[in-house]
């Protein structure tokens, strides 16, 4: 039955899920209803619970930022702002043009050239022309305001930017002579070096087209323009040479554009004079050098000889073709004895003899064989006859070949003849043709230049009329004066927002760190995330030693422990650390629902967490209630226990183990400790083959023989995840205590330690948040109860000494 209640598999449901057993303890029923509570309300509780457990870092950065704006706006210089007004009129040219009426019509026209001159004012090319008009380069206050007069940062501060400019001469602000006149090539060639200056009036001018907001109609063609220095004077100087400059640019434009067209039409009338007089003297001569009389084609006798030439030339060309297939006939195989064969007469006397003696030789072979004498010399004679018809054939072929090569020869003569002939009169055509045509192309470009010249001469006269009715179309309206009151900058509107800005980026921040941090940090991380009870939270240890509420007194172990042991806090070290692992003690024996928690084993998931030091604190907390409690390390890998409460480590766990050890002798290697009711059973001799020796076999008879000797006993353990030491412990005892560490531990961690032991049917009491800092709530508790503590102590410390009073009164 022991073993049945150890592993808790009486009181889990078997209708419940693996997983869902691997996290839950027999003694614990989650409530379900408490998770589907309003979302809304839950997500803003963890946002406020997030912000509140980082509000100083929210609060430093917070106040960093807007210190630093605040340093920054208070160094920066005061910003005067001047404007003055311009016309934009509209863009039409001068009386008499005949496209005046259309130029002057065109609202697209209109508006294209209001937003020229938009962008011309505040184009690097009038810029240029300011600094040079107003000798910036050698006025040392415009790129270095510093060395003008200047209020102190402390007066900035406390005025809020609303001092009053420095004095000076406020009608010192309108240009006395017009601006330099420079070309374009000359703009460029000081570009560079007027760059810093170009870029400072840049940055600082502004030309803005004004809105009407009284009529339906909202245009206009006026146009602000301002700028911002820290100098007022300069700022009202240069928004007046601005002014001035783009409304002298623009009848220099209009003017340089009518010089430059006049200058360039009367060179070009000039050059078409002299041009059309040349080509006429040239066309002259070129029609009495190529003879040239009459163009028209029906008087021009080289072109009917052509015309004869080329039928002449057609027909030798047919009958050429027909002597040469002729030719190429007799001159292919057999071709000429097929052609004499043909031509031969069948009744020759050659023929005849030939029959006559075929005709006898038949006679002779009726009644003689072949061998006869006279048969044998008729054969002769037939052979012979035979070999003249053949002699005669080759012959007549012969003469065909020739015959017809004479009469193939003559024919291509003659076709060349004519084609010669052919080609010098086409030759002489050609010739004449294209002297007619370039004679036209010139008579051609002749009218053409005299049609340019005449179109030139009317420009030119149109030319002299605009020039002559130019107006400028920009005016200046009103010139700016010396401002008396800064503009800028607005110091308390950008440090409020750089609280706002700084406020909300440092809360994002820690919200966003926040979500993205899956470790265990809280009470609620446990119970939603691992879905087992926390049972206690441990704060900080060295906070709570350097509390200015806790009298640090040390405890009563051998030598300096306290000093070199920083994980014995209890005692009387701080009431507040000890009233929290009483607490859990108290869970721990309360949680069983009637059983008896004999054997308890303290572990983590990863190392350094602070089990060590719960399994030290919890089995004296145990001491403290009177109970008979043994401390056993069950770490054989690296031992701890012995050194912090001073024993020796030569016999132990690991030697029980190896021997087999049970009864009288294992109780022998239990060492006392300095505290009252706790023992000590060390780990023995270090090994690395704990896992080897931890067996079911071997730990079950040791650990019954020690529930039998103590009231409870508390073993210290190996991290799970990288030994299996704490698995193989957790079967054989009645309950595993987890100790996470807040803000280190990972959750995907914590869950995979709490599977392995679920897996080995080991029951787990709850989760120790270790290190943790301590929420809102859980802060106010620990003042109330340090103010307690030392509210009750000041009262025991009062009552001797009324007594004393009382006696020495009664005496």
């Amino acid at each position: 039955m022991k073993d049945v209640i150890r592993r808790g598999s009486k009181n889990r449901s078997h209708d419940e899920s693996p997983m869902v057993q691997s996290l839950v303890p027999y003694h614990f029923t989650p409530f379900i209803s408490d998770e589907f509570d309003d979302l809304t309300h839950e997500y803003l509780r963890s946002y406020w619970q997030a912000i509140r457990r980082n509000i100083w870092l929210i609060a430093g950065i917070t106040l960093f930022a807007t210190l630093a704006v605040a340093v920054y706006e208070i160094r920066l210089p005061d910003q005067y702002e001047a404007q003055a007004r311009v016309e934009i009129g509209r863009e039409s040219p001068a009386p008499g043009l005949k496209d005046a009426a259309s130029n002057g019509a065109g609202s697209t026209e209109d508006s294209v050239y209001f937003n020229t001159q938009l962008q011309i004012l505040t184009s690097s090319a009038l810029l240029r022309r300011v600094v040079k008009t107003l000798d910036l380069e050698h006025e040392e206050t415009f790129l270095h305001p510093s060395q003008a007069v200047q209020h102190s940062p402390w007066q900035r501060l406390v005025h809020g930017g609303a001092i009053v400019g420095p004095g000076g001469d406020k009608d010192d602000v309108l240009l006395t002579k017009p601006g330099p006149t420079a070309s374009i090539r000359d703009d460029l060639n000081d570009a560079k070096k007027l760059e810093p200056y170009v870029n400072a009036l840049s940055n600082g001018l502004k030309a803005e087209p004004i809105k009407e907001t009284r009529t339906e109609i909202k245009e206009t063609r006026l146009i602000d323009i301002s700028f911002s220095h820290s100098v007022p004077q300069i700022a009202a100087k240069v928004v007046n040479a601005v002014a001035d400059s783009a409304a002298t640019m623009n009848i220099e434009r209009k003017s340089e554009t009518s010089a430059i067209a006049s200058e360039f039409l009367q060179k070009r009338i000039a050059e078409l004079q002299s041009l059309v007089r040349r080509e006429e003297e040239e066309l002259l001569a070129y029609a009495a050098q190529n003879q040239i009389v009459s163009l028209d084609a029906s008087k021009n006798t080289v072109v009917e000889r052509l015309a004869g030439l080329n039928r002449e030339l057609l027909d030798a060309e047919n009958e050429r073709r027909k002597a040469e297939a002729a030719y190429q006939a007799a001159v292919a195989p057999n071709g000429a004895e097929t052609m004499a064969l043909e031509n031969t007469i069948q009744n020759t006397p050659e023929q005849s003899k030939l029959a006559e003696l075929r005709q006898r030789r038949v006679q002779l072979l009726v009644e003689n064989t072949e061998e006869w004498p006279e048969v044998k010399e008729i054969d002769k004679q037939i052979v012979e006859v035979e070999r003249q018809i053949k002699d005669g054939r080759a012959t007549a072929a012969a003469n065909i070949r020739k015959s017809l090569e004479a009469r193939y020869r003559q024919a291509l003569a003659r076709e060349q003849s004519l084609r010669d002939a052919f080609n010098e009169q086409q030759g002489a055509t050609i010739a004449q043709n294209q002297a007619g045509i370039n004679y036209n192309i010139k008579q051609q470009e002749i009218e053409t230049n005299k049609g340019i010249l005449q179109s030139l001469l009317q420009h030119s006269k149109e030319n002299d009329i605009a020039h002559a009715g130019l107006s400028n179309s920009v005016h200046v309206i009103d010139y700016a004066t010396v401002p008396a009151q800064p503009v800028g900058p607005k110091r308390l509107r950008n440090v409020g927002l750089a609280f706002i800005m700084s406020l909300g980026l440092a809360m994002g921040w820690v919200l966003v760190r926040e979500s993205f941090d899956d470790t265990i940090r809280s009470i609620n991380d446990v119970e939603k995330k691992l879905h087992v009870p926390a049972l206690s939270v441990v704060p900080p240890a060295r906070a709570a030693l350097n509390s200015i509420f806790s009298t640090v007194r040390p405890l009563p172990l051998a030598g300096d422990a306290l000093e070199n042991h920083p994980e014995l806090l209890l005692g009387d070290a701080d009431p507040v650390l000890a009233e929290v692992y009483r607490q859990l003690r108290a869970s721990l024996l309360l949680s069983r629902d009637g059983f008896d928690l004999k054997s308890m084993l303290v572990t983590s998931s990863l190392p350094s967490e602070g089990k060590t030091t719960t399994a030290i604190n919890t089995a004296i907390s145990f001491a403290e209630s009177g109970a008979n409690v043994l401390l056993i390390d069950g770490d054989l890998r690296r031992p701890s226990l012995h050194r912090i409460l001073d024993v020796t480590n030569d016999h132990g766990l690991s030697s029980a183990l190896r021997n087999g050890l049970e009864g009288s002798e294992l109780l022998a290697l239990v060492k006392n400790t300095e505290v009252r009711g706790l023992s000590l059973l060390p780990s023995g001799p270090q090994m690395n083959d704990s896992a080897i020796l931890l067996d079911h076999e071997k730990l079950r008879p040791i650990i019954a023989t020690l529930e039998s000797n103590f009231t409870h006993i508390v073993i210290d353990s190996p991290p799970i995840v990288p030994f299996a030491d704490s698995v193989i412990l957790g079967a054989e005892v009645d309950g595993v205590l987890m100790v996470v560490q807040g803000g280190k531990s990972p959750q995907e961690i914590v869950l995979r330690s709490m599977k392995l032991l679920d897996d080995v049917d080991a029951v787990i009491l709850g989760v120790v948040l270790n290190n943790t800092k301590l929420q809102p709530i859980d802060t106010y508790y620990q003042s109330y109860c340090r103010q307690y503590y030392h509210g009750s102590d000041a009262k025991a410390a009062a009552l001797p000494r009324e007594s004393s009073q009382s006696s020495n009164s009664d005496s």
